[in-house]
């Protein structure tokens, strides 16, 4: 297999701590030296979520997202494209939050296992 510089970056992608879950999660973001704007989290997980960036964001670039109930939460940019934001979680956010989440905005009922 050839190895390319984007090779990591695609293979980091694929390899999540956690399953991400659809959900339609209204919230706030903000880019570190910005203010804050309204978006929407398309998908949600313990360690990381993306969310609708209209502004350009960079790899490694600090934020914060609010979302419904909590304060804000420290990520760092992973990806963006297209006006969509991938950002990890600087601390995992907590599997009863993330459900609570899921219960109130997912768009199928949840179940842990664990």
């Amino acid at each position: 297999m050839l190895h390319t510089p984007d090779s990591y970056e695609i293979a980091s992608q694929e390899d999540r701590c956690a399953p991400r879950t659809k959900i339609t999660l209204p919230g706030k973001l903000r880019a570190s030296g910005s203010r804050a704007f309204q978006t929407v989290v398309h998908d949600l997980s313990i360690s990381g979520f993306s969310a609708a960036a209209v502004n350009r964001m960079y790899e490694g670039q600090v934020c914060w997202l609010t979302l419904p109930g909590l304060e804000s939460r420290m990520a760092k940019v992973v990806w963006w494209d297209s006006s969509i934001v991938g950002c990890a979680f600087t601390d995992l956010l907590s599997p009863i939050v993330h459900d609570d989440l899921m219960a109130r905005y997912g768009h199928q009922p949840m179940f842990r296992t664990d």
